[in-house]
């Protein structure tokens, strides 16, 4: 069975050019959810993307949609695959990751895995995928869905979420969420740099974020906890 829906708008091209200055890793500081399972990585060095998700789900060595995507996909499109579980069949190649790019695609997310990865290296096509598999999928026009409702590492997918991935992993976000998350991020990463200077210069770490303040407090409330409740009984 085949599902076609319509791409979903874009997110906005400037809350796009904000969230990319924003690391998910800094955003895991304060957001706990919406990070897509570690197991799906980065295939190389890749550099940091955002865009808009065009979801693509598909079962076992059925790639059509995939390919159906291929002539879908807009400048600021992210390809998200939805692979049913399966690791065994690689449903985007160097061929496929190609396509992609010339579309103007700016990174490719597999819940699953992929194939070539020196083609991949080579067309630097940001790819996350769990692994890689020298068995391919076919076209046998069996199953796919196109713009639906995906799970990516545990993570609810909807065509037109934002996504935001790096090196350290891939953060899925509604457009809605961006105004708050990045600004955050971004004001943390720029925190981060004079601090660094003061621990190079001999300052401890514990001491400039509070660390050792707050477990001072907290060694003193049990401290005078354990004298209140001492005593003979």
């Amino acid at each position: 069975m085949f599902i076609v829906n319509p791409l979903p708008p874009q997110v906005d091209p400037k809350l796009i050019e904000l969230l990319v200055r924003a690391e998910p890793a800094t955003i895991g500081h304060f957001l706990d959810f919406g990070f897509v399972d570690p197991q799906i990585r980065a295939m190389w060095q890749v550099p940091r993307i955002a865009g808009t998700a065009v979801t693509v789900r598909c079962a076992g060595n059925d790639s059509t949609m995939v390919h159906y995507a291929l002539g879908q996909l807009r400048p600021g499109d992210v390809l998200v695959l939805d692979r049913f579980g399966d690791n065994r069949h690689a449903a985007v190649g160097g061929g496929v990751a190609f396509a992609a790019r010339e579309a103007g695609c700016v990174g490719i997310i597999i819940d699953g895995v992929a194939t070539d990865i020196q083609e991949i290296r080579d067309y630097k096509v940001p790819v996350w995928a769990r692994g890689l598999s020298a068995v391919t999928t076919k076209r046998p026009f069996n199953n796919g869905e196109f713009c639906v409702p995906a799970s990516i590492g545990g993570v609810p997918v909807m065509p037109g979420d934002a996504i935001l991935a790096d090196e350290n992993g891939i953060l899925v976000l509604k457009p809605d969420q961006i105004a708050d998350a990045a600004p955050r991020a971004i004001e943390m990463q720029a925190a981060e740099g004079p601090r660094l200077k003061e621990v190079a210069a001999g300052a401890r770490l514990p001491e400039l974020n509070g660390t050792n303040a707050r477990l001072a407090e907290i060694l003193a409330a049990q401290a005078k906890g354990a004298a209140k409740g001492g005593g003979s009984i």
